[in-house]
């Protein structure tokens, strides 16, 4: 469902694309081969790594292993989907054999991490899991207003504290009590002020050392949640972040609202990044598992 909405939003873009494909090949010559090539990658914004598979396609097609579009497209689907690929992205999620399995949140102000973590307790909850939030972005109290919300809306235990509690306190209780309450996964919110401020990388990784005091290698997973529409200005965020706290994936928000979703392809090259999940809008069901496959269907019309 998810990816059938995608692909209707991205019909623009796809459609533009798809025009510049059926252009390749036939009569044209290498360099004019690869001029469309160029136009096709910047398109869905997939940014620098549009040069190295340049630069590959042009050895392919002097070689003559490219003799027509068809090879061309076929060739082209496989160097995205290598870029795409990750760790398993059926389960992007391992729970730890025992206690709570600690997901930490992380993200700019603005960038959905609110409402995707309500669509990441709304997907744990379908698979039957006892899901306990902690809202650790004290610093803004719309956010915890927000999870608030949400949280009673899916029936999901939530911990929080007044604006201004020392986020890492929070952190502190909801792991305590994600252990009293035999809670299956422990979702941590955390601050989204700049990513560039030295305060809050600090902040992130005195909630990492505080939760791994109270639960043995937590948190054994860390979201970083990216807005779609930033294109390659998104691949910086994950840089930055990941230079303070150990990132296993990420989370694309809004990814209807853009033609840029070839971020994904970035983040999966040049940070050995995985794309756990995606998200749609606002409703709660609009949120699903990363599908590479599908994904390039929906923003190239590649096919099989």
């Amino acid at each position: 469902m998810v990816f059938a909405r995608l692909r209707t939003g991205l019909s623009r873009t796809r459609n533009k694309i798809r025009q510049a494909m059926r252009t390749l090949g036939g009569d044209q010559s290498t360099a004019e081969i690869l001029e469309t090539l160029e136009e096709i990658l910047y398109t869905a914004d997939v940014g620098p790594l549009t040069a190295e598979l340049l630069d590959a396609a042009e050895i392919e097609l002097k070689s003559g292993r490219l003799a027509d579009p068809g090879d061309i497209e076929t060739w082209l689907r496989e160097q995205l989907l290598s870029a795409l690929q990750g760790p398993d992205h059926k389960n992007p999620l391992p729970l730890v054999e025992s206690g709570p399995t600690v997901v930490l949140v992380v993200g700019v102000n603005g960038a959905g991490k609110t409402t995707s973590i309500a669509k990441l307790v709304h997907w744990l909850q379908q698979r039957n899991r006892k899901v306990l939030v902690a809202a650790g972005d004290t610093f803004r109290a719309a956010a915890v207003e927000q999870l608030t919300i949400w949280c009673d809306r899916l029936g999901a235990d939530l911990i929080k504290s007044q604006q201004g509690t020392d986020p890492a306190a929070v952190a502190h209780d909801g792991a305590e009590a994600a252990l009293a309450r035999n809670a299956d996964v422990l979702i941590v919110d955390t601050a989204g002020r700049l990513h560039t401020q030295k305060n809050l990388m600090s902040e992130l990784e005195k909630i990492s050392r505080v939760i791994g005091r109270k639960i043995e290698g937590a948190p054994h997973h860390t979201l970083l949640v990216l807005d779609a529409t930033t294109g390659q200005n998104a691949v910086q965020q994950a840089k930055l972040f990941g230079e303070r706290v150990p990132l296993s994936g990420v989370t694309l928000s809004k990814l209807d609202g853009t033609a840029k979703g070839g971020a994904a392809v970035s983040i999966g090259r040049q940070l050995g990044l995985p794309v756990c999940y995606v998200g749609l809008g606002e409703q709660i069901e609009d949120f699903d598992v990363f599908n590479p496959d599908e994904f390039l269907e929906a923003l190239f019309a590649l096919s099989d």
